[in-house]
């Protein structure tokens, strides 16, 4: 009777209220995403300096780098910059007003690092800010990509590209152990000699090359900027870093205590950011000629040939928007080495069987340059990295000491 009177007033059968209480939950979810509310666990208890995303996982470094590379953060306002950096000195000093929180200490946190040096506090200019590379590096993109190239074009955007990169280097150095501005001219003049030389001796190559049809010969030449980028990677990383082979770098143990230099570590650092560098620009070179060359042969691009370079950019654009990402998401800043397997004294030094050294900022080298920021927030193991005084310590059973967190060095 009990039930017959509640489902004449409406009411349902036990379990209905349950399913009731997960549509309403449902519900609330879709809302709050239609209105851009990020769930309470994208949002974790705010840690100043650190990253909002564990660094342990694939998907915790993509979400890290989606924040670092946000183009949102070049619209903000000096007044809003202003909020979040007297947001940030609260916290700092333990005078937070109320009701201030987690998502706003964090978006506060995401603003500044995106916008003011962390050494020497002064405001990066907008084409040189990470979060400006690809709005601003998307043009040069498309013109390494060009067709039909002239030796004259071919000179110019590979330039460009060395050059735009040499700045945003400098724009984001280590301040605080600044390496001499001859390194950067030694490492900027090599990247563009090679990239030059190895893109103009491809294109003569291929154009002499009289066994290939002209469409092959035309596909073939839109492949020519990967090799040239990727060359000067390799002259890049070598002629910045060839010193660490003669003195070696920092390997650590369990505890996070400096063991040693290691010379063999340094050869496998050097030998690692070498390698990804040349991985790395991989989808951003080519990726969009192989879907361009199958789009212009569609009959819509066909019809209209002026329509061929706006789409271009707008693939050049999602390739480097969602490829950039993706790529420098894939490897960890830390590497790992057997004690065994380096000197003599390094392994007598510890009890570890193995030992972790910072290979270095690998993440594409000329195309996407070395930034201190980036690895004073990514060069940990378990999330937790280096603050404003590079005293870091890591998740895991890793603390990292400043020394071997030194860009200049590396």
């Amino acid at each position: 009777m009990r039930w017959a009177a509640a489902n004449q007033r409406g009411a349902v059968a036990p379990g209905g209220g349950a399913r009731r209480r997960g549509r309403r939950l449902f519900k609330v979810a879709l809302l709050r995403r239609a209105k851009g509310m990020a769930a309470p666990a994208d949002y974790p208890p705010f840690q100043l300096g650190k990253p909002r995303f564990q660094q342990t996982s694939f998907y915790g470094r993509f979400r890290h780098f989606l924040d670092i590379i946000d183009p949102r953060t070049l619209f903000v306002t000096e007044s809003r910059l202003k909020e979040a950096v007297q947001l940030l000195e609260d916290y700092k000093h333990g005078t937070l007003p109320p009701g201030v929180t987690n998502k706003e200490l964090w978006e506060a946190q995401k603003i500044k690092q995106a916008i003011i040096h962390p050494d020497t506090n002064e405001t990066i200019f907008m084409p040189f800010r990470m979060s400006g590379y690809i709005p601003f590096g998307t043009p040069i993109v498309v013109g390494l990509l060009l067709p039909n190239q002239t030796l004259a074009s071919t000179v110019f955007w590979q330039w460009l590209n060395q050059s735009h990169n040499a700045c945003v280097n400098y724009a984001n150095r280590n301040a605080t152990k600044p390496s001499p501005t001859s390194k950067f001219i030694q490492g900027y003049l090599g990247a563009v000699i090679s990239a030059v030389s190895i893109a103009v001796g491809l294109n003569v190559l291929v154009q002499r090359a009289n066994k290939f049809t002209p469409a092959t010969r035309l596909l073939i030449q839109r492949f020519v900027p990967f090799p040239a980028v990727a060359s000067a990677n390799i002259c890049n990383v070598v002629l910045m870093r060839h010193t660490e082979l003669e003195e070696g770098i920092d390997v650590l143990d369990n505890n996070g205590n400096i063991v040693g230099s290691s010379r063999i570590a340094a050869k496998h650092a050097l030998l690692e950011t070498a390698l990804t560098r040349v991985v790395l620009p991989m989808p951003i070179l080519v990726l969009p000629p192989i879907i361009m060359s199958i789009l212009e042969k569609t009959s819509l691009l066909r019809s209209r040939p002026r329509m061929i370079l706006p789409v271009q950019s707008l693939v050049c654009l999602a390739a480097f928007g969602l490829a950039l990402p993706l790529a420098i998401s894939l490897f960890p800043q830390m590497s790992e080495i057997e004690t065994s397997r380096l000197e003599p004294e390094i392994a007598m030094a510890t009890t570890s069987k193995t030992v972790v050294y910072n290979k270095g900022f690998s993440s594409l080298g000329s195309l996407m340059p070395r930034v201190h920021h980036w690895l004073s927030m990514v060069a940990a193991i378990g999330g937790e990295t280096t603050s404003k005084d590079q005293n870091t310590t890591l998740n895991s059973s890793y603390s990292i000491r400043t020394k071997s967190m030194e860009l200049g060095k590396r």
